[in-house]
């Protein structure tokens, strides 16, 4: 048995510190990056992420957020033939399709006949990272499309987050147990305080020239403002983005018939659980949860929340794009909890 001392932060537990900038105005902020990859290829835009849910992975909001240069990661449960014809060309370019570890994950992906053209990701996403077969399974997917960019995970620590760089991902998912559906935190006793994780994995990955994806924990913008302000180089969200008209997930409905709320649930809940797998194996049990989100309308709003959010940040400390953030970024310790997030 090993105690670690050292404190680690959640983003609730720390602001950005304002600096002295020269930027006049948000809007000389550029939020468009351009990144050159671990493994090859490269590609150009605003590195916010829909988290591959069925409720948030979803083709309406990959229309929405290609408009803005934004990725979606599509929920592992669309069909290919649905998101070739439903997508275009240049909806395609900023998204990702979704694979598990399953057999059925396997046939899928390593598939000659396998029609990607235009999807530039493919993100393997596993609640737990740390597994040797999964480590094997990232090098099988490399070697058979050499040419896509790989985004891997779950982890929470440096070392693996080393390791699945070496194995062959480009970008690997950072956060164990940190999203408000998720409660592996509670019912497993396992996780690393977000931003913590963050910023140790973006050291490590950077090291090696590789790149990260912090996933889970963002509340409200400025929690993604401190992502990358962590040295994140993507950052996926999820519950920000559902209740929207764009969102998956059971509408509910008020005496008159209007939206009230909608189902937002966690790909390791009960119902997705009861959806996708005819229930809970005996051998596990639900490490996410249901809620009802009040209902918000178009995504259009948030995305600008979102996009306004993080040029205020950069124009507080002094960032003229996104990539600086990490450099111009002074954290705070504050001694109160800033954000909530979803009750039950």
């Amino acid at each position: 048995m090993i105690i670690n001392n050292e404190v680690h932060i959640d983003y609730c537990d720390v602001l950005i510190r304002p600096k002295r900038s020269t930027l006049t105005s948000r809007a000389d902020v550029d939020l468009k990056r351009t990144f050159k990859f671990y493994w090859g290829g490269s590609w150009c835009g605003i590195p916010v992420v829909a988290a591959n849910m069925d409720t948030t992975g979803t083709i309406a909001i990959a229309k929405e957020f290609s408009k803005y240069k934004m990725i979606t990661c599509l929920s592992k449960h669309l069909l290919i033939d649905d998101i070739n014809e439903e997508l275009s060309t240049d909806e395609k370019l900023y998204s990702s399709i979704s694979i598990g570890m399953s057999e059925k994950s396997r046939g899928f992906i390593l598939n000659q006949d396998l029609d990607l053209r235009n999807i530039p990701f493919i993100c393997i996403d596993v609640a737990n990272g740390y597994t040797q077969k999964f480590f094997e399974y990232i090098k099988e997917v490399r070697d058979f499309w050499g040419d896509k960019i790989i985004i891997a995970g779950n982890v929470a620590t440096s070392e693996m987050t080393e390791a699945l760089i070496l194995a062959g991902a480009d970008i690997v998912k950072i956060g164990i147990g940190p999203g408000s559906a998720c409660t592996t935190r509670k019912i497993a006793g396992v996780g690393v305080p977000q931003l913590s994780a963050v910023i140790a994995c973006a050291d490590a990955a950077h090291g090696l020239g590789g790149h990260i994806m912090a996933d889970g924990g963002c509340v409200c913008p400025g929690d993604i403002a401190k992502s990358f302000g962590g040295g994140a180089d993507f950052s996926m969200v999820g519950g920000m983005l559902s209740g929207h008209d764009e969102s998956g997930g059971e509408e509910i409905y008020d005496e008159d018939g209007m939206i009230t709320h909608k189902a937002f649930y966690g790909m390791s809940s009960d119902t997705a659980m009861d959806k996708y797998h005819g229930g809970v194996a005996i051998h596990r049990t639900s490490e996410g949860r249901t809620v009802k989100v009040p209902y918000r309308g178009q995504i259009g709003n948030t995305i600008q929340n979102i996009l306004g959010g993080l040029r205020s940040a950069c124009t507080y400390c002094g960032a003229k794009n996104i990539k600086s953030l990490s450099k111009c970024c002074t954290f705070l310790r504050v001694s109160r909890q800033l954000n909530t997030v979803f009750e039950d």
